[in-house]
């Protein structure tokens, strides 16, 4: 989950308590001399020339990179002008749109709470005025020029956590705030995950290093204020967050991989007392857990089909022999989101590329299911924290439109669309949604949006998008600049590839490890689709993708150059042989479940090989290639990505002075290095920059 692209907004909060499993973006650290092909060998040289090697792959670096910023800087110059318009209309958009739709908001009671531009406001239920007071702002606590990423607060409303972040670094600062007249800061945690409370002055939360999370801790604001380790999890594979149940009965210590889970349960009526496990890990076996009249719902993918289903067991018998079928998902269908009240339960689902809502009554026990508005293609659940409201809060939002609220009533049985404030309602943009026939038959759903005042759509630019791994969906989030290019007469497609999680988990299954390349085959499928219906023709299409969409993007290229014409790439994966074959860096253990073990497996080496952009670069006539990478991005290494670039660019070099056709085209292969913001995570201004 914390690995999507988060929207480029001022205000980044995670105030939701998703159910769905944590997935990791592609591994790498930074490394500067992680540079060179890893090629396995029999003689180890001795200690001085190993610090001779790194020192001359750490001056190459320090002059590549010197290079490329030179060559950035002189190019850029070029498109100032232009830029500086895109830019004009981009902060105009936001304006328009940030400011109709407000913050997002925190139930707590009769009170919410939110945040803007730093501060934290508290609007009371009992003011009549509506008026918020400002409760405290980060520069008031010292803590200037980062984001707030999320926000809890204790039972009893006098304590609130809050995590922070620079925008140069992936690892967030807790900070425990005693509310007041005078809010005092009690406690400052680095390098925290995730936080919960346990009780009003017990909480508990989990510590981050290079990437990992792996320890629970639990610290104290009684009198005799203690930390101690509750937790911690042995396998590397496995990554650890807390979350606490609707009803706040339990806190859920979390471990999961890409592909197994355990759970253990923390009881907030005795948080001293060790933690309980609920069902040991069972290879294949993901679940999580809720809770409701002592009984512990769990959504799990135990069973056939392997989707995941809603189950229920007793508390005091939590074992997978005890787990009873309450609903299980149609064919084809993706569990996006559940939530938890106190007598229904709500399953956000997307199929077909359409959403849902599933509404069951533990009452009546039935099930409602609304079809959600045709134009949306993303859900956003709002928070709030009383399982006993009679009403679900949440978002609906699109590429080109700005996120709306919505509101489903128990009582009523019926969905009503929120008008908090006249947000303009976008009119003049047409969804198609087509489905493309890939190699070995399967159908592979394409959503596509275009000006509905466009003529000749096969002469009109198409922007092309992928990502294709860890079962996550392509970020169907609003972008301004996506409305953007809709008013100038271009066609967005979003290619739901396999790899992705649209269609559910053995959509993923169905892309990773030995099955990589089908997701190649459902691209390629795509976008001759595209062309062949009408929708632009080679000359005029793009394609966009980001971090592990990088893979199918950087390998259409090599194999079916002639089908785009620009490639622009943000924080790409392009080396996965190299990468998997470096156990000593922070996630390749953990990703071997998504790409496979090249080190202990041949075939795998081999078929790794086959498909990875930087292995296959030839010389050929390649697109020409725009790519944005993160001086601090930990995750994918600068060293990496300046390879590529050198290797693409010397690739089609060499093609262009082997031929001597007419006409013959030099690709512009460029590099732009952000100084600031982490991996494919920048602040509203940066991101504006790179647009």
């Amino acid at each position: 989950l914390y690995s999507k692209i988060k929207q480029k907004k001022c205000h980044i909060l995670d105030y939701s308590r998703n159910t769905c499993v944590h997935r990791t973006l592609p591994p790498g650290s930074i490394l500067p001399w992680r540079f060179f092909s890893c090629k396995e060998r029999t003689k180890f040289p001795s200690k001085r020339k190993q610090n001779t090697s790194i020192m001359t792959s750490e001056l190459l670096y320090k002059n590549l990179l010197k290079s490329e910023q030179k060559s950035w800087n002189d190019i850029s110059a070029r498109y100032k002008p232009m830029t500086e318009i895109i830019k004009e209309k981009l902060e105009q958009l936001h304006k328009k749109y940030t400011f109709s739709l407000g913050s997002p908001r925190i139930r707590f009671g009769d009170n919410v709470y939110f945040e803007e531009n730093g501060c934290i406001f508290l609007l009371k239920g009992d003011d009549d005025q509506g008026n918020a007071a400002i409760l405290f702002s980060t520069e008031d606590l010292g803590f200037s020029d980062t984001v707030i990423q999320r926000i809890r607060i204790s039972p009893d409303q006098r304590r609130m956590s809050l995590s922070v972040k620079s925008e140069n670094s992936e690892e967030a600062t807790c900070i425990v705030v005693k509310l007041g007249h005078f809010p005092v800061v009690e406690k400052v945690i680095p390098s925290v995950f995730s936080f919960e409370w346990a009780t009003n002055d017990v909480l508990y939360y989990t510590s981050q290093k290079n990437l990992k999370c792996q320890n629970v801790f639990m610290t104290t604001f009684t009198h005799q204020k203690h930390t101690k380790l509750v937790y911690t999890e042995q396998d590397a594979r496995f990554f650890v967050d807390i979350h606490c149940t609707k009803d706040r009965r339990f806190l859920t210590i979390n471990s999961n991989s890409k592909t197994t889970s355990e759970v253990w349960l923390v009881d907030c009526r005795d948080p001293f007392k060790l933690p309980a496990l609920v069902q040991a890990r069972t290879k294949g076996v993901l679940y999580h857990i809720e809770h409701r009249n002592d009984e512990l719902y769990i959504l799990t993918t135990y069973g056939e089909p392997a989707e995941y289903k809603l189950m229920k067991a007793p508390v005091s018998s939590s074992g997978m022999e005890s787990w009873h079928l309450v609903y299980a998902l149609e064919k084809k269908t993706k569990l996006v989101d559940l939530e938890m009240f106190s007598d229904h339960c709500v399953m956000f689902l997307k199929k077909a590329g359409h959403l849902h809502l599933n509404v069951i009554s533990f009452i009546s026990h039935s099930v409602q299911s609304i079809e959600l508005p045709p134009w949306a293609c993303e859900f956003e659940l709002e928070s709030h924290p009383e399982h006993t409201t009679s009403t679900c809060y949440f978002q609906l939002t699109s590429p080109v439109h700005p996120p709306k609220r919505f509101a489903y009533s128990f009582k009523e049985n019926n969905l009503i669309e929120q008008a908090v404030q006249e947000v303009p309602i976008i009119t003049n943009c047409h969804t198609t949604r087509l489905l493309a026939k890939s190699k070995d038959e399967t159908l592979v759903p394409i959503t596509v949006f275009h000006n509905t005042s466009s003529k000749e759509l096969h002469r009109k630019p198409l922007l092309v998008h992928v990502y294709g791994a860890y079962g996550m969906d392509l970020n169907m989030s609003f972008k301004e600049e996506k409305l953007m290019l809709i008013e100038q007469g271009w066609i967005l497609a979003y290619c739901h590839v396999r790899g992705g999680g649209e269609l559910g988990l053995s959509w993923h299954k169905d892309g990773c490890q030995h099955n990589k390349l089908k997701g190649l085959h459902d691209l390629r499928a795509c976008i001759m689709l595209l062309h062949k219906v009408g929708f632009s023709q080679p000359n005029y299409t793009a394609l966009a993708a980001a971090s592990a969409g990088g893979v199918l993007a950087g390998a259409l290229c090599n194999t079916d150059p002639e089908l785009i014409r620009a490639v622009v790439l943000q924080a790409p994966f392009v080396d996965v042989l190299n990468t998997m074959m470096k156990t000593h860096l922070p996630l390749t253990v953990e990703e071997q479940e998504e790409w496979g073990n090249p080190l202990a497996d041949e075939k795998c080496m081999k078929y790794i090989k086959s498909y990875c952009p930087y292995q296959n670069i030839k010389p050929q006539c390649y697109p020409s290639v725009f790519i944005t990478a993160y001086k601090n991005d930990q995750r994918i290494p600068l060293a990496g990505v300046l390879q590529y670039v050198q290797k693409l660019r010397r690739a089609a070099l060499e093609c262009a002075s082997s031929t001597s056709k007419e006409g013959n085209r030099i690709p512009s292969i460029i590099l732009d290095v952000q100084a600031n913001g982490s991996h494919c995570d920048s602040s509203w201004e940066d991101s504006l920059n790179e647009v």
